[in-house]
């Protein structure tokens, strides 16, 4: 089964994505996600103020530069992995490296 594990952030961890101490904890993890043979895909993503938001309204379609939503949390990024269950994919949650300003949202891939 694969799992997404969604990654949020808050403003101050964006920030630190520089600090090499807090780049080497993300490849750390990456690292074993690969070497578990469970890592199917992933990315992480630029920092909500380069996002641009597209909303329906009606026939028509409403841009807007970001960031968006405005809140204590961004996405930051994910991971798409493939293990055998929920608890699993829990345990590999409670590993990723985010601060306590942050939180994982583990969710089951839709099956098509």
């Amino acid at each position: 089964m694969q799992y997404a594990l969604i990654i949020r952030e808050g403003a101050e961890d964006f920030a630190r994505r520089s600090d090499p101490a807090y780049r080497d904890g993300w490849i750390a993890y990456s690292k074993a996600l690969a070497q578990a043979g469970i890592m199917t895909g992933g990315a992480g993503l630029t920092g909500p103020e380069t996002g641009t938001i597209v909303r329906r309204k009606g026939e028509d379609h409403d841009v807007q530069d970001g960031p968006y939503p405005e809140g204590k949390e961004q996405l930051g990024g994910f991971y798409l992995i493939e293990v055998p269950d929920m608890d699993t994919a829990l345990e590999w949650a409670t590993r990723v490296p985010i601060s306590d300003r942050g939180s994982v949202e583990v969710r089951p891939r839709l099956q098509m």
